[in-house]
């Protein structure tokens, strides 16, 4: 009885040994992890290539302790270093969605929706001749079949996203290019996987071998019922999220789980492709999750998944490499001239893409124009990866492949993973200064001195501030004095020195900081909780398109940008559509109210940005450059604020609903501030501040939900107040609201030509048109009328007809105007009175409204 009582307390005792050494191990890989990030540093190395190394190391060093006649004290660790429960799973289902999902919540999605034409063709075509080129060479070099020969190109065809995002922080790449190639990045990966998956069904034995057509009909779906999964997880998640509100713990819990759960979701249910739906699970939440979370949790839940994805992307770098030894075990001479020949293939398929298809797609206009020295940097820093070393080691794993295709395959994708990361990623930032890409641009240089003047001036007033206050040792300060100034007085020699920038380099730069700062203070009005957290995409979006344009075209990108942020854009226009003709007003009063706060939010943050450019832009480019940027920022405020009068107008009392929410919000901010600074005098105790700040929450939510409006009742009112319809009475005018149709017209816009056939009139409700005729041209604002000259003249069109300012207008068909003609008065009057400024007979004008019958009135 006692040995059997015996024995499980030693297998007990040997698990609690084996949890003990793997514990040791993971912590031990984790310290790795903190000497990597100061040492590529130290050694000017991509962090991603010292990981790799640092678990050759490791891995090296655990087979020569294990196999070394020398010791066997290390024998129990490099065993259990070399047991870990390393499989290509645990990088496929632990690690990867991490790392997708973390860099989802980075991107910003609507501006890459904007170029979701290259991003997908560059991500699936990429892919597709990377695996047809590495295939056909290697079929031709080896005596491997040709389904092998691309499983092997398969695997080697994705980079890494975290090695190419870095890449472009590194060289301050252009914020378009850097979003392309990071969707590629992301996407590429679903594309390898899923040929991946085509091509090993070929070499496995006693599998029937898939058709090429039952490969590409499949794909679609793979895309398909990915993105449906990914959405569909992301909506539950989010609707979950913001039922813990109050919980934020909760809520970093569940963002936790949606990846792996979308993945696994994907892959095990659907038969769908897990990497996009936890792509799309991310750029879902990405949208969602700022509005429905608030700031405060949004940031907490990003700081979060920062720090999970450099924990995962640290562990999968360091275990992978830890395979590599094993991997190469067998490695033979002719297996060296294969890894050769991968790699001159992949090279050539990548440079294909950059230098034959990217030029193709500019010129097509469907992707932005890159640079041969930034092509030349992404050819070479096409890193690879843990992706590529998970697929080769699944197919070791594998018991279906043959010994030989296993044995080739894990040499061949572990080969060329390693030559990616020894060569081009210790030799990437040679290659980069080799390129300029690292220094700055003659403006950027010639700016950097005037730059550093002001700052050593306005420091050298803060540190006479300082020594008056402290009353330090005059002699000491005496001595400082002089030498900060002769340091001063070199920096403002070498700014005279490279004074020759133009103005107009000014203005851009200008405006350029000047858009910087503008998204600089939306996000600090919206951790003070002084924006609504559901307008910060939008807003965000908006400040991000007004870097780009004005890199791309200075000051009149900076105009066009501008201005395209107040138009009505095509969703907008669709729900006007469905409230004019189908009578469905929802996504109408929804878009309406938002386009009030975001107008209202506009007007706070640019009166914000005047002090900005005082403090700052006047003193480095000088005052013609700040008095021009004043006039634009100027600009910009009064169309918000016609835009914003014209809203008003058309749905009165809206807009001050809206602003007493500011005032209460602003209030809120105000108390919370109190309420902090009371805590920290020690004036009141944790439970009481806790408590105090549980009620001002709750008011606080009450406060930042949005209003409801009713656009049917506001247009009612509108016709009410409608100087034209005043004289008509409540029935007329209430059948008159049903057959008036909006218009939103922004500015630029056409609403006329000339010689065009006459079908409606147009009554402007906001904003202000221009007309030019024979010459002449005359401007129309609100409560005014146009177009009806020609459909009482019974002629074409003489005028063309444009908005000059965000406009709504009501449009009428010529019989219901004429109808309407009849029974005002008012709009009589307003008839004679144009036809008499263009020189026209008002009894001709009004001739042919006597025929028409008074007992039908304007309707439907």
């Amino acid at each position: 009885m006692g040995k059997s009582l015996l024995k499980p307390r030693d297998s007990r005792y040997v698990d609690v040994m084996d949890i003990i050494v793997l514990t040791t191990i993971i912590a031990a890989l984790f310290l790795l992890i903190a000497v990597a990030e100061p040492l590529a540093g130290r050694v000017r190395l991509p962090y991603s290539v010292i990981l790799a190394g640092l678990g050759i190391l490791v891995g090296a060093g655990a087979v020569f302790f294990l196999r070394t006649t020398l010791t066997d004290a290390l024998n129990p660790v490099a065993e259990a270093i070399l047991d870990l429960p390393i499989r290509s799973n645990v990088f496929l289902y632990v690690f990867l969605p991490t790392l997708l999902f973390q860099v989802t919540l980075g991107v910003n999605v609507r501006r890459m929706m904007d170029d979701w034409v290259p991003i997908l063709v560059l991500a699936v075509v990429a892919v597709v001749v990377a695996t047809l080129s590495v295939g056909s060479a290697l079929a031709w070099a080896s005596a491997l079949p040709l389904t092998a020969c691309l499983l092997v190109g398969s695997i080697v065809s994705t980079t890494d996203p975290s090695a190419v995002v870095g890449i472009f922080r590194s060289i301050a790449a252009p914020r378009r290019l850097a979003r392309i190639i990071e969707g590629e990045s992301l996407l590429n990966d679903a594309a390898a996987i899923a040929l991946f998956g085509l091509f090993m069904g070929f070499v496995m034995l006693g599998v029937p071998n898939p058709t090429l057509t039952d490969g590409l009909t499949r794909f679609p779906v793979l895309i398909a019922g990915g993105a449906v999964t990914g959405w569909v997880a992301a909506r539950i998640a989010v609707w979950v999220m913001a039922l813990f509100s109050r919980y934020a713990l909760a809520q970093i819990s569940v963002s936790v789980a949606l990846p792996y759960l979308a993945y696994i979701g994907a892959e095990q249910s659907v038969g769908a492709s897990g990497v996009i739906a936890v792509v799309v699970a991310g750029l879902t939440l990405n949208v969602a999750g700022p509005g429905r979370l608030g700031p405060t949790a949004w940031g907490n839940l990003r700081e979060v998944w920062d720090l999970l994805a450099h924990w995962s992307g640290a562990l999968i770098f360091i275990l992978a490499a830890l395979l590599i030894p094993r991997l190469l075990e067998e490695i033979r001479l002719d297996d060296v001239v294969l890894i050769a020949v991968v790699t001159g293939a992949a090279i050539a398929a990548r440079a294909l893409i950059l230098f034959g298809l990217l030029p193709l797609m500019s010129a097509a206009r469907i992707s932005p124009m890159i640079e041969p020295p930034y092509r030349v940097a992404i050819l070479w820093g096409g890193l690879r990866g843990a992706v590529t070393l998970a697929l080769a080691l699944a197919v070791t794993e594998s018991r279906l492949v043959p010994d030989e295709i296993k044995r080739l395959v894990g040499i061949l994708a572990t080969g060329f993973t390693l030559f990616t990361l020894i060569v081009q990623g210790t030799t990437l930032r040679v290659v980069i200064g080799w390129l300029g890409l690292d220094k700055l641009s003659p403006l950027d240089q010639a700016l950097s001195g005037q730059v550093i003047a002001v700052a050593l001036q306005t420091v050298r007033e803060d540190v006479a501030t300082m020594t008056d206050t402290y009353q330090l040792t005059h002699d000491i300060v005496r001595t400082e004095a002089k030498r900060f100034g002769d340091h001063l007085d070199e920096a403002v020699q070498a700014a005279e020195a490279n004074a020759e920038i133009l103005d107009r380099d000014r203005v851009t730069l200008g405006l350029l900081a000047l858009a910087g700062a503008e998204r600089d203070t939306l996000f600090a009005l919206m951790r003070d909780r002084m924006i609504p957290a559901r307008l910060a995409d939008d807003l965000l979006s908006h400040a991000d398109h007004l870097i780009e344009a004005t890199r791309a075209n200075g000051s009149a990108g900076y105009e066009r940008a501008a201005k395209a942020g107040l138009g009505y854009g095509r969703a907008f226009r669709t729900a006007v559509f469905l409230h004019n003709r189908l009578w469905l007003s929802a996504p109408l009063a929804r878009m309406t109210a938002a386009r009030f706060e975001s107008l209202l939010s506009q007007r706070m943050l640019l009166r914000d940005l005047d002090r900005f450019i005082d403090r700052r832009i006047r003193r480095i480019h000088g005052r013609g450059v700040a008095d021009h940027l004043h006039g634009l920022l100027a600009k910009r405020e009064e169309a918000v604020t016609t835009a914003i009068e014209g809203l008003r107008l058309q749905y009165p009392g809206y807009a001050e609903t809206l602003e007493r929410s500011i005032i209460r919000r602003t209030a809120l901010r105000l108390e919370e501030r109190e309420y902090a600074a009371m805590r920290e005098d020690g004036l009141i105790e944790a439970e009481l501040h806790t408590a105090l700040m549980q009620d001002l929450e709750t008011r606080r939510q009450a406060v930042e939900e949005r209003p409801r409006l009713d656009v049917v009742m506001q247009r009612e009112d509108l016709i009410r107040r409608f100087p034209l319809f005043a004289d008509l009475d409540d029935t007329i005018r209430k059948r008159l609201s049903r057959t008036l149709v909006t218009r939103h017209a922004d500015p630029g816009e056409v609403l006329i030509r000339k010689d065009s056939a006459a079908h409606s009139v147009y009554f402007i409700a906001s904003g202000a048109v221009e007309v030019e005729t024979a010459g002449q041209t005359w401007r129309l604002g609100r409560g005014e009328m146009f177009g009806q000259m020609a459909i009482l003249t019974h002629k074409p069109r003489r005028a063309d007809v444009r908005a000059i300012a965000p406009s709504t207008l009501l449009v009428l068909d010529d019989t219901r105007f004429r109808r309407l003609l009849r029974r005002s008065p008012t709009l009589q009057a307003a008839v004679r009175e144009s036809g008499e400024k263009r020189g026209v007979d008002p009894a001709l004008l009004l001739a042919d409204t006597a025929d028409l019958s008074e007992d039908r009135p304007p309707g439907r």
